[in-house]
């Protein structure tokens, strides 16, 4: 193989596991891990890698279960599937090979709960929010599980229990945080949505009563992060960082909706984004620095 089919076939691979969402999602996991264990050890690498593999497995298959309507929109056409860079029965042996390694690592190195949730994880995206994207525009809403469990993954690792007022308050902020998220995309590509035949918010409410239910639910995300900075945090410093952007975040949505009645969708959605992010790093950070004075 030379050197530059080698390059060639990883960055297939690579976009068929979906690499810019799966690492997110390993990184939520070490939130979790590390708010329980308030720790960095040796198992939590392979905590992460085998979350981002059982992740890619799952953007394997999602890339597999709709090759045919990614063929449709101008933003997916050439995905590797619908251009023909490799044939659904080798994204098959890549989903399967993806599935194989991560729950491997996981169900030997862990207790099984932690490959239970995380399979959950992976159900929830291919086996609910996929099929439901075809029947219903409110899909994203049961779909976003697929946030709120990968905080859950690392906490399970790291030994913690199911009900704790912790670890409820950021998989909560993740699964909110989800729904403004993927309303915003539809507000920037739900014209390809329609394209490709599936139900779409565009066909139920125009695009100014679009904004407004994700703005709605930016506000419900920003009240949820308010919750976790003040019960969860427990760095002064941690917590005065996110608040200063949590309150930044709310004057610019607002001062947008006020002066230019209207909210500036891409730049909210990259906003957003930068706040699931922040709190993921502050998080990890906090509890390390907690755990270092346990």
């Amino acid at each position: 193989m030379t050197k530059t089919s080698f390059r060639y076939w990883v960055k297939i691979i690579s976009e068929l596991g979906k690499v810019r969402i799966s690492l997110p999602i390993a990184l939520s996991a070490l939130v979790g891990y590390t708010m329980k264990t308030g720790a960095l050890s040796g198992e939590v690498w392979m905590l992460m890698i085998g979350v981002f593999l059982m992740s890619c497995s799952s953007g394997a298959i999602n890339h597999i279960q709709e090759h045919q309507t990614d063929a449709l929109m101008p933003r997916t056409k050439n995905r590797p599937i619908p251009s023909g860079k490799i044939s659904v029965k080798g994204a098959i042996w890549v989903a399967v090979s993806f599935f194989a390694y991560g729950a491997l690592i996981l169900l030997t190195s862990f207790p099984p709960i932690v490959f239970i949730t995380s399979f959950l994880t992976l159900l929830s995206y291919n086996g609910i929010y996929t099929p439901l994207k075809k029947v219903t525009a409110f899909a994203v809403v049961p779909g976003s599980l697929v946030g709120a469990l990968p905080p859950y993954i690392g906490w399970f690792a790291g030994g913690g229990a199911m009900v704790d007022e912790r670890i409820i308050w950021v998989a909560l902020f993740f699964f909110i945080g989800q729904i403004p998220h993927f309303w915003l995309l539809l507000l920037m590509f739900g014209k390809e949505y329609t394209l490709a035949g599936y139900p779409s918010l565009n066909s139920v409410f125009n695009d100014n009563q679009i904004k407004r239910l994700s703005y709605t639910w930016i506000l419900a995300t920003i009240g949820t992060a308010f919750i976790v900075s003040i019960k969860v945090l427990q760095g002064s410093t941690s917590m005065f960082f996110l608040l200063i952007y949590i309150f930044y975040l709310l004057f610019s949505l607002t001062a947008g909706i006020m002066i230019k009645q209207d909210i500036p969708v891409r730049a909210s959605f990259l906003k957003l984004n930068f706040l699931y992010l922040l709190m993921m790093i502050l998080l990890i950070l906090d509890s390390l620095y907690a755990g270092g004075r346990g």
